[in-house]
Parts: structure tokens; C-alpha cells; sequence
């Protein structure tokens, strides 16, 4: 009878330990919803009425590619005053106006319309929004006449210099929130599971380009908040594909290469800081480093809190940016060349950083901030947009 006791009051006080776990735990999706609840619907009714448009509506006669190829060109080069007619010279920080942009503006857009579907699908469970958001999908990725190569040969290049770099892997992080969109519908009824197989596999081939190619490499090795943007977004369509192995390779990365060399021992980014857009440099890491932990942490590999041996974690890089995106005046390093007026907004990493370490305080400051820029140069450097989609 004293064991059946024992085991009677064992029982009551781990399930009273539970109790009290779960009533100290927020629920920051909840709490995110009540937030943008107006928002996601109103963007979700624009979603709803858009036509799929993709990387085959333009074309620039500078693109060494084909129709079906993305191109983009370099955002710091322009023409040379002593040289016209010759190679681009590069001007740090300094957008040119002139390049072409139009299949980087049409993804983002792609993004938007995904991420406002999957949103609103999430808030409602209406299937029509996840079937508006799969027509798109499949204008990008399965539709022969319209879709897109699962590459980035031709990305940022630069007139009379490369008709592509690995540094242009980064315009692919307005790819994130459509894979993450199609997780959060993808076992909605109305889902064909065979289209479904084919999407995916687009984005297995990509990865796979995006490991072995050499522009690939080079990207996954810069040292700066490009190889941060790498991991993030093989991370993020690794989940989608389900691919143990670069997921593993993604965590392996953050804990040995991101978090020792890229973030100095009071949580800043030196690299960023030393650019002549620091203050939007350092937001954007934060929030990439930030959104590769909310994707890759388990409950056996957290890592939020994992610290290198020098003590360096995420927690510090958010400590140290906190104060400068609550007050901007506070900010001790240079302003930024360009667009110092429109940083910071509703940063991804506060609301990450407040459902990681179960913190309101961060939460506060996030939901006080600016949850629709308009800027185009803020929407390029916004990984996600859409948070509800990563928090469901």
C-alpha cells in the first residue's frame, strides 16, 4: 500500500509541475494574432484577387540567362564617370536605381501573397486561401510555360565584370516564407498531394544547387550576414523537404562558423558595423541569426541557448541590439549612408527572442513598431514578414 502511495503522490507532483510550466508559458502565436488579426485579413482579401506573376513576365536584355532563369544586378554598382562604356565600379551602400530588379520585386510580391494566404488559412481555416495561394505556387514552381529553374546562375551580376555571383544566393530569402507558407497548408484537404511532390522536389533540386554548385560555396563561406542568409534559407527549405542531413549541416554551421565568427563578445556584429549601412546591417543579421534559430531548435538542440566557448550567444546579440532599436539616438556607431530614416520596424528578432525566452519585454517593443513598411530597400532586407506562419 506505502508504494502504491508513493506513486499516487508522485504522480501529483510532476502533474503539478506541469501545471505550473504550462501556466508560465505565453502563447505567443496567440498573442501575435490578436496583433496582426486585422492585418492578416486585410492583406489575405488583396492576395485573393492578384494573378500569379512570375520571372517569365521580364525580361532584361542584360541577362546572360534564359527566359525561365532569375536575374538580378548587383545593388552597389554603378557606371564608372571616367569609364562609361566600361566595367561597373562599386559604391558600398549605395543603391543604383538603374538596375534591374523586376524578378526580385515579383518575389517578394510572390512572398507577400503566399505569406498573406497561409496566414489567413491559419486564422480561419478557409481553404480557399490555400487554394488562391497554390495557384501562384505552381505558376512559380511546377508550370512549364511560367516556372522558374531551380538556380541562381544569373543572380547579381554585374555589367562588364559576371554574368552571376554566389552573393546573389541571398535574393532567395523572399523564397523562405512561401516554403514555410506551404508547410502551414500542406495537408489542407483541397491540397493535390502529387503537385505537392513536384513543388517539393523544386526545392530539393535547389538545395542541392545551392551545396554543390560553386556559387553556392562561395556564398555558404562568406564571412559576413551573406553566409548567415545561407544557412537561414537552406534551413528553411530543408524543413519543407524534409532533408535530415542539411538540416544538421545547417545547425553544425550556426554553432562552429555563424555564432564564433560573425558575433564579437558584447553580442554586435563587427562586419556589419563596419559597412557604411551599419545600424540596417545589424538589424538584418540579428534577424537572420534570430530566424535560424526559431527554425532549427529543437527540444534537444536548442539554440537559443547554446554559447560558444567564449561565452557568445543569441541572447547577447539581442541585448545589444534592444536598446538601439527602442531608442535609435542611442545608436554610437555612424548612421547609415542611406535609408537611416526608415530602420528600424517590427524586427522578426524581438519576437522571436521574446517566444524564445518567454519575455514580453520584447514582445512590447516589436508590437510597437511598424508592421507594414512600404520602403523598398526595408522589404528587400525583411526575412519575414509574415511571423504567425513561423509561430503556428
Amino acid at each position: 500500500m506505502k508504494v502504491k502511495y508513493y506513486i499516487e503522490l508522485l504522480f501529483v507532483c510532476v502533474s503539478s509541475l506541469a501545471f505550473l510550466s504550462c501556466s508560465n508559458t505565453i502563447d505567443w502565436a496567440n498573442k501575435t494574432e490578436v496583433i496582426l488579426h486585422h492585418d492578416i485579413l486585410k492583406n489575405a482579401e488583396w492576395a485573393m484577387s492578384e494573378n500569379p506573376q512570375t520571372i517569365t513576365d521580364f525580361r532584361c536584355d542584360r541577362s546572360a540567362g534564359g527566359i525561365h532563369d532569375f536575374y538580378s544586378e548587383g545593388d552597389y554598382w554603378w557606371p564608372n564617370s571616367e569609364d562609361p562604356d566600361g566595367p561597373y565600379i562599386r559604391k558600398d551602400g549605395q543603391t543604383n536605381p538603374d538596375n534591374f530588379v523586376a524578378h526580385r520585386l515579383a518575389m517578394i510580391r510572390f512572398n507577400k501573397i503566399v505569406g498573406a494566404l497561409a496566414s489567413a488559412y491559419l486564422v480561419t481555416g478557409d481553404e480557399k486561401y490555400v487554394k488562391q495561394a497554390f495557384v501562384h505556387i505552381n505558376a512559380w514552381f511546377t508550370d512549364s510555360l511560367t516556372r522558374m529553374n531551380p538556380n541562381l546562375l544569373y543572380a547579381q551580376a554585374i555589367k562588364g565584370v559576371t554574368t552571376g555571383r554566389g552573393i546573389g544566393i541571398i535574393d532567395t530569402i523572399h523564397l523562405m516564407e512561401v516554403a514555410q507558407g506551404i508547410i502551414c497548408m500542406e495537408n489542407a484537404a483541397c491540397v493535390d498531394k502529387e503537385n505537392l511532390r513536384a513543388i517539393k522536389n523544386w526545392f530539393s533540386e535547389y538545395t542541392n544547387w545551392m551545396t554543390t554548385h560553386e556559387n553556392g560555396i562561395d556564398e555558404m563561406n562568406a564571412q559576413n550576414n551573406h553566409g548567415a542568409c545561407w544557412v537561414m534559407q537552406l534551413a528553411a527549405f530543408a524543413k519543407l523537404t524534409e532533408d535530415k542531413d542539411k538540416l544538421d549541416l545547417c545547425r553544425i554551421r550556426y554553432k562552429n562558423i555563424l555564432l564564433p565568427q560573425q558575433m564579437a563578445e558584447d553580442g554586435s556584429f563587427p562586419q556589419e558595423i563596419a559597412r557604411t549601412k551599419p545600424y540596417g546591417y545589424s538589424l538584418f543579421n540579428l534577424d537572420v541569426m534570430t530566424t535560424i534559430c526559431q527554425i532549427l531548435s529543437t527540444s534537444d538542440d536548442n539554440l537559443w541557448e547554446y554559447t560558444t566557448s567564449e561565452g557568445v550567444n543569441m541572447k547577447k546579440g539581442i541585448d545589444f541590439m534592444y536598446p538601439y532599436i527602442k531608442d535609435k539616438t542611442s545608436w554610437t556607431y555612424p548612421q547609415d549612408v542611406m535609408y537611416w530614416d526608415n530602420w528600424p520596424v517590427a524586427q522578426p528578432s524581438l519576437l522571436f527572442a521574446a517566444k524564445a525566452y518567454n519575455d514580453e519585454t520584447y514582445f512590447d517593443l516589436w508590437k510597437s513598431l511598424d508592421h507594414s513598411p512600404a520602403v523598398e530597400e526595408v522589404e528587400r532586407n525583411l526575412p519575414v514578414r509574415n511571423p504567425l506562419i513561423w509561430l503556428k
